[in-house]
């Protein structure tokens, strides 16, 4: 497919006072389900180091502020669905950072299934390693099937895997602080390495962890990694007003997004933190074509491709509902639980019943609709109406950066960086390049955090409720 772009500037929204940056959401051959079984597509990309370090250079050409790579300790769907498994994140960005320069390197890891020390080891690892480009997304994992690979009969309670969530990034930043930054001394004359007075043991012991020792990894370029939250049930806006520095979500309308974003700042605020220092990134599942109307015949032959009853199946574990409960051509049951009731993916289950029951939409148009993003928004269009929605959702505080989320790879995210960003940067929303290397809390405009044990006053400021 070759888009026709008209002149740059021609229509839609002009320069506003911030700039804005985007994320680019990198999964397998793309994130429409069916995306694998499209001639161009390798059904064997998931695995393939090649691939992800052609789209991380892509988006790096894009001038994209980080990639993101989703993760769980279990294996998604059913092997039949789409390409299952996937690289473990940490090991693959570390790859990655060895083939760019610039972009951030942002992965996901549980609290719920990880260690503190072990984890807060790995991503200072990548953090040294990348020269101060490391993410973690920070997640509870939902689901009875990651607690039965670690020997749980079930998922913890939401309430007790946001708790244990708390304690565990206390920890880890406890950990990262360790070190004070100029540890190392490397006298050779006086045969003195280091500054052992400047090693500051863990020494914790909390309800969920107790960890005695420092880290054995020196304080990393960022102090600490950027931290990403995505959960937007009340826990989840509560440990991300807490805790995040940035936050992804899946939001269906402007309107929605605007009160998502207002609320999270309201609750940052009110957490004694500073809003700016949060940036919120909605999801967006951009279909390109030089006109609407092959956009859209594109987005429909990817819709025809899935296979209903693989999202039969995915839909009746997301409401909890027993195997053949939900008939394709009928709408949703009436009697399904309210979010309350449910343990797991609280946020996820709200959005997906609220699309339907609105639009009144059967079982089969509702897999439909979640086929291209799992609920966030897929947008079937031209270069020129992709930008024109994301600087609207931009500039009438919806959003301060964007989650790009492919329908198809790597053909979605070439038409986006070839297409779609040089509409941005002509009008003064997206920059052209990057200029000095940064880190990428630099690039989220984020100060490098203070170790708590040189300005305890200053670091407490920044996270206490």
């Amino acid at each position: 497919m070759t888009i026709r772009t008209p002149a740059s500037g021609s229509t839609g929204t002009g320069p506003g006072p911030r700039t804005l940056h985007l994320n680019a959401f990198l999964m397998n051959t793309g994130h429409h389900e069916a995306s694998w079984r499209l001639p161009e597509s390798d059904p064997y990309a998931h695995v393939d180091l090649a691939h992800y370090v052609a789209l991380a250079r892509t988006a790096e050409r894009g001038t994209f502020d980080s990639l993101f790579l989703a993760d769980g300790p279990q294996l998604w769907n059913t092997v039949a669905q789409r390409p299952a498994g996937a690289l473990e994140p940490l090991t693959l960005l570390t790859a990655l950072a060895t083939a760019t320069e610039h972009i951030g390197l942002i992965a996901t890891a549980s609290t719920s299934y990880n260690s503190p020390y072990n984890l807060a080891r790995r991503f200072a690892s990548l953090d040294i390693v990348s020269g101060g480009r490391a993410g973690w997304n920070i997640v509870t994992t939902a689901g009875a099937e990651a607690a039965r690979n670690f020997g749980l009969d079930d998922e913890p309670a939401h309430a007790e895997r946001y708790a244990r969530a708390a304690e565990f990034v206390e920890v880890a930043r406890r950990l990262w602080d360790s070190w004070e930054d100029d540890t190392v001394v490397a006298d050779k004359a006086a045969g003195v390495w280091g500054d052992d007075a400047k090693i500051h043991p863990a020494r914790h012991e909390g309800t969920y962890f107790k960890v005695a020792g420092a880290l054995n990894v020196p304080r990393s370029p960022q102090g600490y990694p950027l931290l990403v939250q995505a959960g937007s049930s009340a826990d989840g806006k509560a440990f991300a007003a807490r805790y995040a520095e940035a936050v992804f979500t899946a939001q269906q309308s402007p309107a929605g997004a605007r009160a998502f974003y207002a609320d999270l700042k309201r609750l940052t605020r009110r957490a004694g933190r500073d809003p700016e220092l949060l940036k919120v990134l909605p999801g967006i599942v951009p279909v390109l074509g030089s006109t609407e109307a092959e956009a859209r015949a594109a987005e429909q032959i990817l819709d025809e491709h899935i296979v209903p009853e693989h999202g039969r199946v995915r839909l009746e574990n997301l409401l909890r509902l027993e195997p053949g409960t939900l008939h394709l051509d009928r709408e949703l049951p009436a009697d399904l639980p309210p979010e309350s009731a449910v343990e797991g993916a609280k946020s996820r289950y709200t959005l997906v019943v609220e699309l339907a029951r609105g639009e009144r939409l059967t079982v089969r148009q509702l897999i439909g609709r979640l086929g291209g993003g799992r609920g966030h928004l897929t947008f079937a269009g031209t270069p020129e109406q992709v930008a024109d929605a994301i600087g609207t959702w931009f500039t009438e505080g919806a959003a301060d950066r964007f989650n790009i989320m492919p329908a198809v790879l790597p053909s979605g995210l070439d038409a986006f960086v070839d297409h779609v960003v040089p509409l941005l940067r002509a009008r003064g929303l997206l920059r052209s390049g990057y200029g000095p290397r940064q880190t990428l809390r630099e690039r989220y405009g984020l100060p490098r955090p203070a170790n708590q044990h040189l300005a305890p006053a200053l670091s407490s400021a920044l996270t206490t409720v």
